[in-house]
């Protein structure tokens, strides 16, 4: 497993384990057994960053990484924080108070004293304005209780908002279809960890869905498209198909040396949900740099621009 620079002088491997798909939240249920499998598994391929937050599982995923990593220092756990779910509805909280309490029950159950990388979890540009959100955490991280802070964005603005705020680590969904808000920052001379999540766009650039797909009404996408929407991005997937190639043989292994073409980009967080997945993913990945020749990813964009496609 590859490393990449991540914050100030530290490393992190190329790939990150995303755990909502583990945690049964967003497709269904995952048994006990197959979440520690692929857990141990990609720790045994060498990825050595695990990305999760408080709210998967209601904690469970927290707890879990805590007893399989409590002894291995070598390994950067990344959680989330904002969600308050003890409020009817549950609803975002980004004050201090809960912010402070809410960093103490996540190194609770990750069985860490200092949490690696605390973020804020889809904050509004508001809440950023305010200053005290970010504030809180640099409090955090000068008292020694968490190594480094950053935000989880849901748009360039959050983005930009959470740089001006001194963020030292951003997450930003990152994949073929969606690029403008990471290639739109301007990171030049910045020293900020960047991770990609939705790389795969929960599932889409797999490209094993018929043209008829749906999904049930207890999968998280089902609102994420509507019908007319997916069809378009399934008939989007053949200007992908028209990069392949060589040892690119799937249009997964494409959509993944994508991202890790993109020098900004410090890890990829993957979500498998078994170790067929896993498997998968960690092959596919690459033998390293370019990962995807210029010529490849400048074909792909061509081919989008002439399709209509908005990044």
């Amino acid at each position: 497993m590859r490393s990449r620079p991540f914050t100030g002088e530290g490393m992190v491997s190329e790939l990150s384990l995303g755990t909502w798909g583990l945690s049964g939240d967003g497709y269904g249920p995952v048994s006990d057994l197959v979440q520690d499998d692929v857990i141990a598994r990609a720790r045994a391929y060498g990825v050595t960053s695990f990305e999760t937050a408080d709210v998967y599982g209601r904690g469970a995923m927290e707890e879990r990484l805590g007893r399989i990593f409590a002894s291995d220092r070598e390994v950067s756990i990344v959680t989330k924080v904002g969600t308050d779910l003890s409020s009817m509805p549950e609803r975002k909280r980004f004050d201090p108070a809960y912010l402070r309490q809410a960093c103490q029950s996540s190194g609770e159950r990750l069985k860490r004293a200092k949490i690696d990388v605390l973020l804020l979890h889809n904050p509004a540009e508001q809440t950023l304005a305010r200053e005290e959100a970010c504030g809180v955490l640099a409090e955090l991280k000068a008292e020694g209780k968490i190594g480094a802070w950053g935000v989880s964005a849901g748009s360039i603005g959050v983005a930009r908002a959470a740089l001006s705020r001194g963020a030292e680590v951003l997450e930003l969904a990152y994949n073929v279809f969606t690029g403008s808000d990471l290639e739109g920052l301007d990171l030049a001379g910045r020293k900020v960890g960047v991770l990609a999540r939705s790389v795969l766009a929960y599932g889409l650039l797999c490209g094993q869905w018929p043209d008829n797909k749906t999904f049930s009404n207890a999968d998280h996408r089902a609102d994420r498209w509507t019908v007319e929407q997916l069809r378009s991005r399934l008939r989007q997937l053949s200007a992908v198909s028209g990069i392949l190639g060589g040892d690119i043989m799937t249009l997964r292994a494409a959509a993944l040396r994508f991202v890790l073409a993109n020098s900004t980009v410090s890890s990829a967080v993957i979500g498998p949900r078994n170790r067929v997945q896993l498997d998968q993913l960690v092959r596919e990945a690459g033998q390293g740099p370019p990962y995807l020749a210029p010529e490849l990813r400048q074909r792909l964009l061509d081919q989008f621009a002439r399709m209509g496609v908005t990044r």
